[in-house]
């Protein structure tokens, strides 16, 4: 009986160290990666002001050719809505919708990736010399989700290389469209 009693306790005080360590942990998540073009910003901003071109450059397209997507609202700008479903799990399902624009500089969306809460997803477009540097962030909050707050801290490891992945993609193809006559 003791052995069931100190087992029941340590198992209390281990879910009682989550619970504790989950409310010290940061409330939200956010990554950063940014790579330099010879495009220009229009070149650049054309391609992700709307969702027309965004599986040419998306990290996550190759995972799942199959995948169903569908396009709401305006072609390009605030309102523009693309919504995307798949069978593979690395894929899923979800939207994003862009929020606001700021002409040949900026694109902030928002993402829904099911009930895990909104996120939203920044494209930055600076002048770099003759060309470029694009930096894209990701950011999303935990509001109370202990898991998610775990989750928090290995956040960069887990979409960090995609965004390197997409970036490197969107720069290829920013290149080849400003080569093009």
């Amino acid at each position: 009986m003791r052995i069931v009693k100190g087992l029941f306790y340590a198992i209390l005080a281990l879910v009682g160290l989550f619970l504790v360590v989950g409310v010290l942990l940061p409330n939200s998540a956010h990554v950063e990666r940014s790579i330099a073009t010879s495009a220009s910003p229009q070149a650049v901003y054309g391609i992700v002001s709307g969702f027309k071109r965004f599986n040419e450059w998306s990290p996550w397209f190759g995972l799942d050719p199959q995948a169903k997507y569908s396009y709401a609202g305006p072609e390009s700008g605030p309102g523009a809505k693309m919504t995307w479903t798949s069978d593979k799990p690395e894929v899923g399902s979800g939207s994003q919708e862009i929020l606001a624009v700021e002409t040949d500089r900026l694109v902030k969306t928002r993402l829904e990736f099911g009930d895990q809460g909104p996120s939203t997803s920044t494209m930055t477009i600076l002048p770099d010399g003759s060309g470029s540097r694009i930096v894209w962030a990701f950011d999303t909050s935990f509001e109370g989700n202990f898991f998610g707050r775990y989750i928090g801290l290995v956040f960069d490891r887990l979409i960090g290389k995609d965004y390197e992945k997409g970036l490197a993609q969107l720069k290829a193809l920013a290149e080849s469209s400003s080569a093009a006559p």
